[in-house]
């Protein structure tokens, strides 16, 4: 028997300032459903997933939630007035026997409970919103961005816990590996509507490209329709002295048409100037070493850096990687050894905290009034690598509109406010490019540019991102550290650290950069004689089960791709979604079982 769907939005319209944000939105959200909900900047996701959780009321159509489903929304500006700790807030929907499962939220996350919330980090607030969800346990999950803030240990944590669960969840995120190893569907947000395909993020490319293309084919036939029948509405007159009213309001039926037709907005125009080049050797790092207190951050350090390298730096929050860049730059001085620069530096630094711009500032004033463009704030000219443009134009670049320019800073989204800390640093010539998690909030599409744009950058990179897929896109070298304030330099980006590194047991799978789903056939089974007999016995025998696991969820996947099945067969969409969801649990089960036996065969 089909189980009723969790969630439905029937006829959803919202209105914000006057512009629409949907209208006519339908929308069915499954029972074991694990959602990408995506688009671009300001399409509306964040604003979707809130009317999903009941948290704004649309104009207009209903909000359906199945009988007694809870559903939990991870907050990203959490309200945590009243509470004297993190804890208490994480735990204040609980019961006493439930506490356990915000400490174990707790402990992947990397969170402090005792915190005061008032002294904590906006990411350490994120974190306890999180850490609140996981502990509720509802029956569908909204996240919204839950990886900004974390690094890539946490994220790998809560990718592994969201894998495990049988929990339904609607995911927003720009970290692609995350969707990519997750998702097995795609809400796509475009322009006031909301597409469905029953495939994972992994497809989500290709089946926006062919939709663009499919949009553009039909547009063109109707400009060509257009021009034909206004061509013959000039011309019949004198033929004919009478036109063919019919076709005449035709003509009149197809210009509405393409008048109500919704322009895409394009991708923001990134493009960076290496200016002078600089000199062969950008950073030359000889035994730096940095302390805070007891707390050593930097033990020992050498690197060079030269002209066109992109150097990542990773590891877990508050291992020290932006000292160690800073360290690098100049801008904060070792307690031992010495840094020493090429010739010719010009840095443009894009910083974590956005600290580089002005909350209350507009973002007219953010580009006229700063001395580096080589602008006063009198004219409405700012500089551009050398050139002089109009700031409206320029924004427009950036994919800001004319209304937005008088706003305040403070009033920009995330993603909004890393937009223009990119205008920024791009409108000025630089050799060194310093990028401290430039990823955090921007869509997939500005992502692709960016990642070009550093491509074809002549100048040097530094980077430092939790973001697995850029970094594998991008780092040419990436820092690591080993303990005790050491670091490691690696060839590669993050896949090629991980095989690298000397901790790496033999035996353990590594992520694929495009495919994380591991294969079975890549997993011998050791021989040890610190197993049973019968553990020895399940240990030969788990790669060939894992084996008919994956081959049983290719098929459940293909037949779950028919965009078609839950209108026509709903009974056999649900028992197919609930196969799916037990053999993938037993999947991660099979494969968590061979690698604790395979360490101890070891």
């Amino acid at each position: 028997m089909a189980r009723p769907p969790l969630l439905q939005l029937n006829g959803i319209a919202l209105t914000y300032g006057g512009d629409p944000v949907f209208a006519g939105l339908d929308l069915v959200v499954q029972p074991g459903d694990r959602v990408a909900l995506v688009g671009r900047n300001g399409a509306g996701k964040s604003t979707l997933m809130k009317v999903m959780a009941g948290l704004v009321e649309p104009d207009a159509g209903e909000r359906v939630l199945g009988q007694g489903v809870s559903v939990g929304y991870m907050e990203q500006d959490p309200t945590m007035e009243g509470f004297a700790t993190l804890g208490d807030y994480a735990t204040s929907d609980l019961g006493p026997a439930e506490g356990w499962r915000v400490d174990a939220a707790a402990e992947g996350l990397k969170l402090r409970l005792d915190l005061d919330p008032a002294r904590a980090s906006g990411g350490e607030r994120r974190r306890a919103a999180l850490a609140k969800l996981l502990g509720e346990a509802p029956e569908l999950m909204l996240l919204d961005e839950p990886t900004n803030h974390l690094d890539i240990e946490a994220i790998e944590w809560l990718q592994s816990e969201l894998a495990a669960t049988r929990t339904a969840y609607v995911l927003i995120s720009h970290d692609r590996a995350f969707l990519r190893a997750l998702t097995r569907a795609t809400l796509w947000v475009d322009r006031g509507a909301v597409r469905r395909q029953e495939r994972g993020f992994d497809r989500f490319e290709e089946w926006r490209d062919a939709t663009f293309a499919e949009e553009d084919m039909q547009r063109h036939k109707l400009d060509r329709r257009i021009k034909a029948e206004a061509r013959w509405a000039v011309e019949g007159i004198s033929a004919r002295r009478k036109r063919n009213q019919g076709r005449v309001r035709a003509l009149q039926a197809m210009r509405a048409e393409r008048a109500g037709q919704i322009r895409r907005q394009g991708t923001a125009a990134l493009e960076l100037d290496g200016g002078p080049q600089s000199g062969k050797r950008v950073i030359d790092a000889r035994g730096l070493s940095k302390a805070y207190g007891d707390r050593t951050i930097v033990r020992d350090f050498d690197l060079r850096v030269g002209r066109g390298e992109r150097v990542a730096f990773v590891g877990p929050n508050g291992a020290g990687k932006t000292t160690l860049v800073k360290l690098l730059t100049g801008e904060v001085a070792p307690d031992e050894g010495s840094v020493k620069h090429g010739t010719g530096l010009e840095p443009a630094v894009f910083d974590q905290a956005r600290a580089r711009l002005e909350p209350e500032a507009t973002l007219w004033d953010t580009l006229t009034l700063d001395p580096q463009l080589g602008v006063s704030g009198a004219s409405d000219q700012v500089m551009v690598r050398g050139t002089p443009r109009h700031v409206a134009g320029y924004l427009k670049d950036f994919l800001f509109d004319d209304r937005r320019l008088k706003a305040p800073v403070r009033s920009l989204s995330g993603g909004e406010k890393a937009r223009l800390l990119l205008a920024r640093i791009m409108a000025m010539p630089s050799n060194l490019l310093v990028l401290d998690e430039p990823t955090n909030d921007l869509d997939v599409e500005t992502l692709d540019l960016l990642q070009d744009v550093i491509g074809d950058y002549e100048g040097t990179v530094l980077l430092v991102s939790h973001d697995r897929d850029f970094l594998d896109r991008v780092a040419t070298t990436t820092i690591a550290p080993e303990g005790g304030g050491r670091w490691q330099a690696y060839a590669g980006g993050w896949t090629d650290y991980l095989a690298q590194r000397p901790e790496r047991a033999a035996d353990k799978p590594l992520p694929q950069k495009r495919n994380p789903a591991p294969k079975a056939e890549a997993k011998p089974a050791p021989k040890g004689g610190g197993l049973s007999f019968s553990e020895r016995h399940r240990l030969d025998a788990l790669p060939a089960e894992m084996e008919r696991l994956e081959a049983e969820i290719g098929k459940l996947g293909e037949l779950l791709a028919d965009p078609d099945l839950y209108a026509r067969e709903p009974v056999k969409f649900a028992k197919a979604t609930e196969m799916l969801a037990a053999r993938q649990a037993a999947l991660g089960a099979a494969e968590e079982e061979w690698l604790t036996l395979a360490e101890r065969a070891e």
